[in-house]
């Protein structure tokens, strides 16, 4: 992207958002390793990156106050364009969670692909977590290591994800089960 395109976005944005919030962007990004225009929305407490030696990648997204990401050594946090973490999201990545482009995640929301510490007689293990394109995920959700949740999947409010969900689906429920397949089909769309 060369300069007059960067301006060309940034204008076009400029009408959504303020100039305070692409400086708070700004000083959130400086923390990561690779990142595209970033806005930051809300009051305090601003949000916070950990990082304990890995990567955070991230393209053209919006933080509210209180997003943590935390990110172990050679793990890797990857957010794609347009995606958005209401505020008090919390991601942890001590191997690699990834959320992919156009993601609405709401407010109070954990991601995690490990459990941070061993249960007694057994080794930690970590799995890393995928979030497809275009994921609606509810407040309060929790979503727990080796998760992929699928294109185009809604996952409702208070969800514990501890499953793979398929594409097009809507899942809720502790733990998290399918309700509705195909959601695109069923909506002619």
């Amino acid at each position: 992207m060369n300069f007059f395109e960067l301006i060309f976005k940034i204008k076009k944005r400029l009408i959504k958002f303020s100039i305070a919030e692409y400086i708070k962007g700004a000083w959130f990004a400086r923390s990561m390793t690779k990142h595209g225009i970033i806005v930051v929305t809300g009051g305090k407490p601003a949000p916070r990156i950990f990082n304990d030696g890995g990567e955070i990648i991230v393209e053209n997204c919006q933080f509210y106050q209180g997003v943590r990401l935390e990110v172990g050594r050679n793990a890797v946090i990857r957010i794609g364009n347009g995606t958005y973490l209401n505020r008090n999201t919390v991601v942890v990545a001590q191997e690699k969670v990834e959320i992919g482009k156009d993601c609405r995640i709401a407010w109070d929301v954990v991601i995690m692909d490990s459990d941070l510490h061993p249960i007694s007689g057994r080794t930690l293990e970590n799995k890393p977590v995928i979030i497809e394109d275009n994921v609606w995920i509810g407040c309060r959700c929790i979503i727990l290591k080796g998760v992929r949740i699928g294109k185009g999947a809604i996952i409702a409010a208070g969800s514990v994800v501890t499953k793979s969900i398929p594409p097009d689906t809507i899942a809720a429920g502790v733990p998290a089960r399918i309700l509705t397949q195909n959601i695109l089909q069923k909506n002619n769309v």
